[in-house]
């Protein structure tokens, strides 16, 4: 085999070899911030990013309660806490569900719309230590 004929089949294999390490292996942010050393005499810093922590629904849940009392506190500071002779307009109250506020569907065209989320409905356990189903279904 001729020089020629070698350079021509290990040429391409080389160059992909060498692209390869310097984009895929990261060498080529190393070899730039080795060059800003040397030439800018000041070092260069790298910032690590810390993992976000997911918080559990309880932290949420308080998270979301202190939200809220100090929304009620700005309210009434808003008002002023002479007027209403100091009396808690908000004392006891919750928030409305703004469920589904966002979408482009009509106000009530959903099923439970306007019921909140913690409402725990009609208890019908009763219905289940009576007949009463085999005489609502007509056996």
């Amino acid at each position: 085999m001729k020089k020629q004929e070698l350079k021509k089949i290990l040429r391409p294999l080389i160059k992909e070899c060498i692209k390869e390490v310097i984009f895929e292996d990261g060498t080529l942010s190393t070899i730039i911030s080795e060059v800003l050393k040397g030439t800018s005499g000041q070092q260069v810093v790298y910032e690590t990013k810390t993992p976000v922590r997911m918080e559990s629904n309880e932290e949420a849940l308080h998270r979301r309660e202190v939200v809220l009392k100090e929304h009620k506190r700005k309210m009434l500071d808003a008002i002023g806490n002479s007027a209403y002779n100091g009396v808690d307009l908000f004392e006891g109250t919750t928030p409305l569900s703004n469920r589904g506020a966002s979408s482009n569907a009509p106000q009530g065209s959903k099923p439970l719309d306007g019921i909140a989320p913690n409402d725990p409905g009609v208890d019908i356990s009763a219905f289940a230590s009576t007949n009463i189903w085999k005489k609502l279904a007509g056996n």
